[in-house]
């Protein structure tokens, strides 16, 4: 943004100092030049300069006012090969630095001697060294009264901390080593103080997976052990909450953050572990869970909290890549309307759900539209994506209406990114402070306005970052320029008509963020299991068992915590694919193998088996033939049966066939919804149809036929013989004529061409109608030339 300021020459006071400090180093410099007979001493000095380092590690107060004494520690080490003798640390103040844009060049090149400028507070107020021997680092601590630094107006300082001394090669006084850092100058209360609204981000990474148990508990998984390290005392996420609650913040939270504490901290819970194995969570993890939900929930009382969605959507990412793909904008709703409720369930306080944060605060018209798609308006941007073009001398208020009802909060990008970087060295932290509140003070100076300004630091500070972020804070609630506000507030002020509300265009998007989107295949595969999830839910009696954890896990799929971590983003969105696949496929019919049918008509069963804990219905079994004109299912091509099953059980389902020709027909058996949508793999086995012909009946006809008559005749030869031996044994015997050999009529009652097979012995024939069948079927499949109920 324009600053006037810029241009702006210094204050009456430190051009007296400039002038006293000129003075005496023009009295001094023909002395110094006739002593070390080095007309060009001062080059010489800027080339030793960075023979040692010097670190400011502590800086207290780090905003001080009239009658505070100045204490700046740290170490000073010599990086050359030669040893530095005669040395002595010292302080020196510079000139006010009247723009912004003068702090962010003296962060830059804070360890340059060229551009240290002051003449050294002298006098007692120095420490000494006989010697600095190669590579050793010496503690310094120099304390000064703040009278004593000749400070003159409300404003901003460089401070310098300078270490001069001598070595062998060149032996006079010079200036070996440098640290410049800031020192704001407010001893009284501003006439106006700028509104500041701190945001206080508390986020992670994606740590549950989409599996639960099967028990009643539905027992999470967790990818692994880390959030516990986070939570545990000294950890990232406990130094958060133990460093905000004596601060005047904004907390804006992850409900995913909080629903992953609560499963570790309510009940048990599993790690996954290699080769799909799963370890009971500890205990002393559970507790301290526990631990850190109760000390989160006193930390907020009383405090704003603004819920983020549920698991961060990447609304970047959304907007340029997953809009194209259908469905993908009604899951940021999903995720926005969960928010709420887990928030108040698990803090038991009411948060506010107005406010998207696209990351680092970058906008464009696509990203703004998806933002406010799920209820959201106003949008937390940033003030290098909405850059001020009015050549302003200021920095304006956050608020700016940007058309549609929608509100974007711009934060300062100076201030919001004071705390980015290493800064696990005391050097780097303490810069980091002093940048930060010098751009705070500097900005309120800019006018006599009040305005309202937005600090919204990076998503995930580490530990380090957390702890400057604190001792920052700090010094600005007690300092005498800013206010507290919370970021509802500063979104309802009133808005400067002067500051841009123009929205950059897509092409101004950074390129270096757009590389880490997730990419559209993200999203189709997101849309292919939501898919698969929509179908496996509706045969489900509790679906709540289901659609809850898959629901979420798909949630954390479009999180912004995936930038930069693309592999690992995959790997989860194909495990939470495959997991629903393996649950879906729990329920399924059973492989059947060749089926005969020695009949016209029969029963054939095709087994349903259903593996999950809950019972399944809403399904419809259909079996159908595939040549209709040989088998008829249910007296046409195919027949279908509603399927319920108990959770655990097999059902046998049987449907009645009739066969019209010989020979093998193919039979499909496929799973449906009720709606008519194909549910899992069909099982396909063949009918091997052996029907008795009509020929064949004609002769077996024909044989009954035979075994009538043959014992017909039997009967009658049987009688006539006992006729004839009644008359042999009676009175007229005499005249009766005897047998004849080879009569065919001999007693035995047998032909003489008869035949075994002609008595008609042949093979039984059963009833062609079916019987009814309720047996239970295996559910394992059927074995090889199986023949069924008839």
């Amino acid at each position: 943004m324009a600053e006037a300021a810029d241009f702006q020459g210094t204050s009456a006071s430190p051009a007296r100092r400039w002038l006293r400090r000129a003075g005496a180093l023009l009295a001094g410099t023909p002395l110094l030049a006739g002593v070390l007979q080095l007309p060009a001493a001062g080059p010489a000095q800027a080339a030793g300069s960075d023979t040692v380092s010097v670190s400011v590690d502590s800086l207290s107060p780090s905003a001080p006012t009239d009658g505070d004494t100045l204490t700046v520690s740290g170490t000073v080490t010599n990086n050359g090969r030669q040893t530095v003798t005669d040395a002595h640390v010292g302080l020196r103040v510079g000139p006010s630095l009247t723009t912004r844009s003068a702090i962010d060049s003296v962060t830059r090149h804070s360890d340059e001697a060229q551009g240290g400028s002051g003449t050294e507070v002298g006098g007692k107020y120095e420490e000494d060294f006989d010697k600095l021997a190669p590579g050793v680092a010496e503690h310094f601590s120099i304390s000064v009264p703040t009278d004593k630094l000749d400070l003159g107006e409300d404003g901003v300082y460089e401070l310098d901390v300078a270490l001069s001394g001598q070595t062998s090669a060149q032996q006079w006084d010079q200036l070996l080593g440098i640290r410049r850092t800031l020192l704001p100058w407010q001893p009284s209360d501003a006439d106006t103080k700028t509104k500041t609204t701190f945001l206080w981000p508390l986020l992670s990474a994606v740590h549950m997976s989409a599996k639960t148990g099967a028990g009643d508990l539905q027992t999470p998984e967790f990818l692994d052990d880390g959030l516990a390290k986070e939570l545990a005392p000294g950890g990232r996420l406990a130094q958060m909450v133990d460093l905000g609650k004596d601060l005047d913040i904004t907390w804006v939270i992850d409900p995913d953050l909080l629903a992953s504490v609560d499963a570790m901290a309510v009940g048990n819970y599993r790690i996954q572990g290699p080769g799909g194995t799963s370890t009971p969570g500890s205990r002393e993890n559970q507790a301290i869970a526990k631990q850190w939900l109760a000390s989160l929930q006193k930390a907020v009382a009383g405090k704003e909290v603004v819920a983020l969605p549920f698991a961060d959507p990447d609304l970047a990412s959304l907007a340029h890549n997953g809009t194209r793909v259908t469905g993908s904008l009604s899951h940021l709703k999903d995720a926005t309307d969960v928010a709420a409720t887990t928030v108040k369930t698990v803090l038991h306080v009411t948060p506010s759900t107005d406010f998207a944060w696209p990351v680092n605060g970058a906008v464009d018209p696509s990203i703004m539209k998806v933002a406010t798609s799920a209820g959201a308006d106003r949008v937390i941007a940033r003030s290098d994506s909405l850059r001020e073009t009015a050549g302003l001398s200021y920095t304006p208020s956050a608020a700016r209406p940007v058309g549609g009802g929608t509100t974007a909060v711009v934060a300062d990008s100076r201030l919001s990114t004071a705390f980015e970087g290493d800064l696990t060295k005391a050097g780097a932290a303490t810069l980091a402070v002093q940048r930060f509140l010098a751009q705070s003070l500097q900005l309120n100076t800019q006018t006599d306005k009040q305005r309202s300004i937005v600090v919204a630091p990076q998503r995930m500070p580490t530990a380090s970052q957390a702890q400057a972020m604190a001792a920052a804070l700090t010094a600005l609630q007690g300092g005498t320029w800013t206010q507290a506000q919370d970021l509802t507030a500063t979104s309802k002020d009133k808005p400067d008509p002067d500051a841009t509300t123009r929205i950059p265009s897509a092409s101004e998007y950074p390129s270096s963020l757009r590389r880490q989107e997730l990419p559209r295949t993200a999203f189709e595969q997101i849309a292919r299991t939501q898919s698969k999830l929509d179908g496996f839910r509706v045969v489900l009696t509790d679906q709540s068992r289901v659609v809850t954890p898959f629901g979420r896990a798909i949630n954390r799929e479009m999180s912004v915590s995936w930038r930069g971590r693309g592999g690992e983003a995959d790997r989860y969105r194909g495990a939470v694919e495959a997991w629903l696949d393996e649950l879906a496929d729990q329920v399924k019919l059973i492989d059947k193998s060749e089926t005969k049918l020695s009949g016209r008509s029969a029963t054939i069963p095709v087994t349903v088996q259903n593996n999950l804990v809950q019972p399944v219905g809403h399904l419809v079994l259909r079996l159908e033939s595939t040549m209709p004109t040989r088998l008829k299912i249910g007296g046409k091509a195919y027949d279908e049966q509603p399927v319920e099953i108990s959770g655990g059980h097999s059902q046998s389902v049987k449907f009645t066939t009739s066969a019209n020709a010989n020979g093998r027909v193919a039979v499909i058996a496929q799973l449906y919804t009720e709606d008519g949508v194909r549910y899992g793999e069909p099982v396909t086995f063949d009918v091997k149809v052996t029907e008795v012909t009509p020929t064949v009946m004609l002769v077996i006809g024909g044989g009954v036929l035979l075994l009538v008559l043959a014992g017909f005749r039997m009967y009658t030869q049987r009688k006539r013989a006992a006729a004839r031996q009644a008359g042999d044994d009676g009175p007229g015997t005499a005249g009766e004529e005897p047998d004849e050999p080879g009569n065919p009529e001999a007693p035995g009652g047998r032909l003489p061409e008869e035949s075994d097979s002609a008595t008609g012995a042949g093979d039984p024939v059963q009833p062609s109608d079916p019987a009814p069948d309720t047996a239970p079927e295996s559910a394992d499949p059927s074995g090889t030339g199986e023949r069924v109920d008839r």
